[in-house]
């Protein structure tokens, strides 16, 4: 099966979608979703979100993770995090392997993803495709399946106030994230 081109936009807007979150912090609010006590701040991680590939090499797009300590019952808080469970690569990249597996085999959707300039490996597309999650929504746009997250994201990139200054919250919001999981700042 051949491939067919992808125009250049739709890179375009799917790199802009994931280097929105380069740089986003997520917090785990004040108070402990367990028994109710006060949150301290314990550490903080940054977590790779996406690899990118550009004319200089890779580049790897991180969002910072602030963990928190209940004072009360002693369990460490990790705050809500726009990833699926078990992944070690953001929900937009995921879920545009589940849209493109709909049509294509898993090795051709890695080919995509970096022809796109995102950087997975055949054997991760593979396992991303074949989650045991439903595909996500998606709008038709270029001729492919775009999901709604990376057109929400790349939406959010084009705000006044900049890369890197997005809010946790918004990106949960455009990664679909349910909000009955969310804790309250």
């Amino acid at each position: 099966m051949r491939l067919r081109p992808i125009p250049p936009m739709l890179t375009e807007v799917v790199q802009a979608a994931l280097m929105t979150c380069d740089g986003t912090e997520f917090f785990p609010g004040k108070i402990c979703q367990f028994c109710g006590g006060p949150l301290s701040g314990y550490d903080t991680r940054t977590k790779r979100f996406a690899l990118l590939l550009d004319t200089e090499g890779d580049r790897t797009v991180g969002v910072i993770l602030h963990r928190g300590y209940c004072r009360t019952c002693g369990r460490t808080i990790m705050p809500e995090e726009p990833f699926y469970p078990g992944t070690r690569i953001g929900s937009p990249v995921i879920d545009l392997c589940k849209a493109l597996s709909v049509s294509l085999s898993s090795g051709h959707v890695a080919e995509m993803l970096n022809r796109m300039g995102v950087k997975v490996d055949r054997w991760s597309a593979r396992s991303y495709c074949n989650l045991p999650i439903s595909p996500p929504p998606t709008i038709t746009a270029f001729g492919m399946p775009v999901p709604v997250s990376i057109i929400t994201l790349s939406a959010l990139s084009g705000d006044p106030r900049g890369v890197g200054r997005i809010n946790g919250d918004e990106v949960l919001t455009a990664c679909n994230y349910p909000s009955r999981y969310r804790i309250s700042r």
